[in-house]
């Protein structure tokens, strides 16, 4: 089969990139399996992806589950729009992108229909409130957006490796994953208890690690890697608003 693009990743995607590689291996005599209707596939906290997969296939395919999923990251290695995809731990298939994360963040990353959803009240304006803290993310990550126009400054790939950023990372990443169990389920509290989720470690990446110079600081390479997050980060919260139908605010 001609492989396509993996650029605009999301996790449903990926499955089915999987399958398609379990069903080019059987085809070719490397195992013989059953072919499942679908892989799990989850983010890591790196911004990766990873499967399970292979520890289930490795009982039928008579084979140890590293040996299945170097099998499978053979094939889905050529795949277009990825890096590497190599065997991890006890037998997970993992797959770095081409692209960061931040970087294949655009306005149309994971949003699809979820369930109807009561919404946050909106006040109390206070931390207290699950509502004012993804309605709070966003404005701040609207801010930063604002007074780095000012500033002049321009996004680059960079260093987001404290423990905070990485946090996030791993969460915008599972944002697709969230909305698609939440559609499968129809029930969309893993969808916004998500959403939550992503505000709580913004917050953190904001105040701890921020994206502008503060005082005297001069603009650094972290600054402007940062940039990008608050961008991706902005987008998730933003397109998880509208999803739920509510229009965010760029001010509180």
């Amino acid at each position: 089969m001609t492989p396509g693009s993996l650029a605009h990743v999301n996790p449903g995607e990926l499955s089915s990139a999987v399958i398609d590689a379990v069903r080019d291996a059987v085809a070719d005599g490397d195992i013989s399996v059953p072919i499942p209707q679908m892989a799990p596939v989850e983010a890591t906290a790196t911004g990766d992806y990873a499967t399970p997969l292979p520890l289930r296939l490795a009982r039928a395919a008579g084979r140890s589950a590293p040996e299945v999923a170097a099998i499978l990251a053979k094939r889905l290695a050529k795949r277009p729009g990825v890096r590497t995809a190599r065997t991890t731990g006890p037998g997970f298939l993992t797959i770095t992108m081409d692209t960061p994360l931040t970087a294949r963040i655009d306005e149309s990353y994971g949003l699809m229909a979820v369930p109807p959803a009561e919404l946050w009240p909106t006040r109390p304006l206070t931390f207290d409130n699950p509502g004012f803290r993804v309605r709070f993310a966003y404005a701040r990550a609207c801010g930063v957006r604002r007074h780095a126009a000012d500033l002049g400054m321009r996004e680059t790939d960079g260093p987001l490796d404290d423990p905070r950023e990485r946090l996030l990372i791993g969460l915008l990443a599972d944002f697709p994953g969230r909305a698609e169990q939440a559609a499968r389920q129809n029930d969309p509290r893993p969808f916004t208890r998500h959403l939550e989720r992503i505000a709580d470690a913004y917050h953190d990446v904001h105040e701890q690690c921020p994206a502008l110079p503060r005082g005297d600081e001069s603009v650094d390479i972290r600054h402007t890697a940062r940039l990008g997050l608050a961008r991706a980060a902005r987008i998730v919260l933003g397109n998880g608003l509208r999803m739920l139908g509510e229009m965010p605010e760029d001010r509180l």
